[in-house]
């Protein structure tokens, strides 16, 4: 079967090619700009089925083929959404969805003007990550490396070197999971991770994460057979340890710690960058580390450490 079909077929949803009928001239744009996202920029199969569905429900909206949509018309939409009781992150994805679809009909030939270069999405407010301090993250730690003293057990073993890698390198779980034995350098105490948009990059290990490590690899064994892929994770019956499985991990590990502490995979990730700016970090560094393509989505955390100052200020300063 040709790639691009293939292609396209994980990127429908179940029914979409028997479902209402769209207006004359979208499907084939639809499809030839799915597989220009997969092809070019190397989209995930889950991204390219959302970044469809969206333009599926846009091209139903306006009900007219794409050289005839009009800005006023996608603002309607737009308004729609609003009154649907759409998030902002939605409303943002679809308006960047949009966008990059009309700018692309345009390249091509497809469409003379662009209506969506003037649609803009409304401003999203961002949430303040929750952050647990330094010290509920060594007591997480702490209460992890006594269950694994305790129980002599692999599985208790593998859920500390999780938690310890989360932390030192603030991996997303994803790329935790499908982290590969030879992606883990000893020497070099690092690890390389193959991130967003199949872009890589390499991370440092603290001293106690590649203990941890080294601690689970000696058991490894024990739960592997002879289908065991060659990820550092696996699941108790040999497989490759699932994202689900890490999060399960995340939580009952940081719950240990006390009520309020528990967080999953990614607050792990929100408190290394943060406790990293609180060091002395510079941003771009942890820009880096995390993988990110822009600053400015490090730049969050900068404003969480100055609010941990504020608090600070206002609870010690006499003339606070």
């Amino acid at each position: 079967m040709p790639h691009r079909v293939l292609l396209l077929q994980r990127c429908r949803g179940p029914g979409e090619d028997g479902g209402m009928e769209l207006p004359p001239g979208w499907s084939v744009l639809l499809d030839e700009y799915v597989a220009h996202l997969g092809a070019e920029r190397g989209l995930s199969p889950h991204t390219l089925r959302a970044y469809a569905t969206d333009l599926r429900e846009l091209a139903l909206f306006v009900d007219v083929e794409p050289a005839r949509v009009t800005l006023s018309r996608l603002r309607s939409w737009l308004g729609r959404m609003g009154d649907d009781g759409a998030a902002t992150s939605t409303v943002q994805r679809r308006v960047a969805c949009t966008r990059g679809f009309f700018a692309w009909a345009v390249r091509e030939g497809h469409v003379a003007a662009d209506p969506a270069a003037r649609l803009k999405a409304p401003k999203r407010q961002r949430r303040l990550p929750k952050v647990l301090p330094t010290g509920a993250v060594g007591e997480v730690l702490a209460a992890a490396e006594t269950r694994v003293a305790e129980a002599d057990d692999v599985i208790a073993a593998r859920d500390l070197a999780v938690v310890e890698l989360l932390y030192s390198s603030g991996l997303r779980v994803s790329e935790l999971c499908s982290l590969l034995l030879r992606d883990v350098d000893r020497e070099r105490r690092s690890v390389s991770v193959l991130g967003k948009g199949g872009k890589a990059r390499t991370v440092p290990l603290g001293a106690p994460a590649l203990k941890a490590i080294d601690a689970w690899l000696s058991v490894r064994g024990q739960v592997a057979t002879a289908r065991s892929p060659d990820t550092v994770f696996l699941g108790a019956r040999g497989g490759a340890l699932d994202p689900r499985v890490a999060r399960r991990i995340v939580h009952e590990a940081t719950a240990a710690a006390g009520p309020g502490a528990e967080i999953g995979p990614h607050g792990l990730r929100h408190a290394m960058a943060t406790h990293l700016l609180e060091g002395g970090a510079d941003l771009r560094s942890v820009q880096e580390m995390l993988g990110h393509a822009s600053v400015a989505t490090t730049q969050i955390y900068t404003h969480v450490t100055s609010e941990r100052l504020r608090e600070a200020f206002k609870q010690a300063h006499p003339r606070a």
